[in-house]
This record gives structure tokens, sequence and C-alpha cells, in this order.
């Protein structure tokens, strides 16, 4: 039997938010519906964050409403940086959210405006409202990883004590992202074991950019290792409005190929995907990143 890995899909929510051209509500809401079509059973669809500062995800409450309630075939998931994005994600029913908590305090003031420390008690505290008020599952997203723009070189002890105080809140899922692509496979893998051993009980789950060209060598290494949960973004597309030069995501098509051709199962469309990262780049203007875009999958159909 073959090994499912679970492909998150990005690409409405990392995937947008550093783009100069601006989707309207219903042009996101086409892209997130195809994507779901495709295959994509967890999709973080939008940012809780002021569209003052990042006005490429405004829109959120619009988008949520117009999804519709739960459906049990698949999961969207809302980006949290804070106690008011936590209300916001809770008040339009998304059925996951993604808190993030910054590996460096350089790139937590810049991006959140908070520090490593506050970020932790920012987690602390949605996890305590969560139990108090119920909500949905929390995932703590180790943001700068593997390297910061700002402080430079985030060590592995960094990331592990994080994920410890993390842990110690039974936060069910850490994602451990490559937010600038700076990562190598074989940091990479020490920086999961060091991780999975601070925190046993939960999921680990691995996001990376494409930035150096390293993203699939460091996705093939958490599978290797036996992560099973990686996050894409259709089309390559994807960086982070407060992190210069940072550039897309590993394309989703491109994962999917690499997985499936290897005998991994990700539950995804792959010409619908190729079709999809065709068509967004197109419509903001740009060549796909996604290697799978411009070149087509194999055996050609």
């Amino acid at each position: 039997m073959s090994r499912f890995i679970e492909i998150v899909e990005v690409g409405p929510r990392d995937g947008l938010q550093n783009e100069k051209s601006i989707l309207t509500i219903e042009e996101k809401l086409d892209l997130i519906r195809r994507l779901e079509a495709a295959g994509a059973r967890r999709t973080e669809v939008v940012s809780f964050v002021n569209p003052n500062r990042v006005p490429q995800m405004a829109g959120a409450e619009e988008i949520m409403d117009a999804l519709g309630g739960p459906d049990p075939k698949r999961s969207r998931i809302g980006l949290v940086l804070n106690m008011r994005g936590w209300e916001r994600c809770v008040s339009t029913g998304c059925d996951e959210a993604n808190v993030v908590v910054c590996a460096s305090d350089g790139f937590g003031v810049k991006n959140q405006g908070a520090t490593v420390n506050q970020q932790l008690d920012t987690l602390a505290a949605i996890v305590e409202r969560q139990a108090i008020d119920g909500g949905p599952p929390i995932t703590a997203t180790i943001s700068v990883a593997f390297g910061c723009p700002f402080d430079g070189e985030i060590s592995e002890d960094q990331v592990v004590a994080i994920a410890r105080e993390a842990a110690a809140m039974n936060v069910p899922e850490i994602a451990i992202a490559d937010t600038i692509g700076v990562a190598d496979p074989w940091t990479v893998r020490k920086r999961i074991e060091a991780v999975r051993a601070a925190a046993p009980d939960a999921r680990l789950r691995m996001h990376f950019h494409d930035t150096r060209n390293t993203g699939l060598a460091n996705a093939f290494a958490s599978v290797e290792a036996g992560v099973d949960v990686l996050d894409a973004s259709v089309g390559g597309l994807g960086g982070c409005p407060f992190a210069p030069a940072a550039t897309g995501n590993i394309g989703t098509e491109d994962l999917v190929y690499m997985l499936e051709r290897a005998g991994f199962e990700t539950g995804y469309d792959l010409d619908a995907l190729i079709t999809i990262g065709r068509d967004i780049s197109q419509r903001l203007g740009k060549a796909p990143a996604s290697s799978l875009a411009r070149a087509g999958g194999f055996p050609a159909k």
C-alpha cells in the first residue's frame, strides 16, 4: 500500500499576499473552488491581518461567508497573528487556525510587531481562549525557522524552544516554515528530529519556499524523515511582504508530480493543477514559477 502525503494548499493565502496585482473576492473564490475541485482538502484560504498592511488579504470575512458552512470533505484554514485575528477566525467559522510564532525577534517585530516571547504569550492566550470558549483546531507555525532576513541564522535551539512551548500547550500540529527559502535537506532532517524530540505528540508539517532552488529537495528530506504533511502553492506563487527577496513556495503541481512519480498518493489531479497554475499566473501578469506549469507532466497526455 502506498503512503499518503497530505499537501496543504496555501496558494490563496501565501501565494497571493505578496503579489502586486490584487484579486477581487470573486477571483479568490474561483481559485479556492478550483483548487478544491482539483483535490485540495486542507487549504489556507484567508489571512486575518490588517488589510491596510497587506491589502492583498482584504475580504477574509466575505470569502469565508461565500464558501459556506463546514464540509466534512475539506478544511479551510485562516492565518492568525494575534488575538484580534483569532476572534475574526472564530467568528467566520474557519475550520482551522494557523497561528504564527516567528523564530526571531527581528522578523517578529517587522511581521507582527511582537518579540518571540510576546508571540508565545499570544499563542498561550489563544489556546486558553479556545479551551474556554471553543474554536477551531490550532496549528502553531514557526516561521523563519531556518534563517531570518534581519537576524541571520536561526539556531536549532531557537526552534526547539518554541516547539517545546507549543507542545506544553498541547497544540496538536506544529509547522516548521522556511519562510525565506534558505534551508538545505540535511539541516531540514536534523531540525525535524530535534522538533520531534521536543514535541513528540504533535503532528509535524513543513513549509518551504524555493528562493534558492532547494524547496523540493527539502520536501524530499522531510518525507524521508517521516513527515506526512507538506505545504505548497499552486503555480509556485508566494512570498512575504516583510521578507525582502523571498520568492514563492514550492509549486503544488511540482510536489504532486515528484511524489506520485515515486508512488506516493496525494489525492490531487495533476493536470487540473497545471492548468490552474498557468491560469492564475497569467491573471497576475507573470510567468509560472513552477516547473510543471512550464513543462507539463510525463508521460504527456
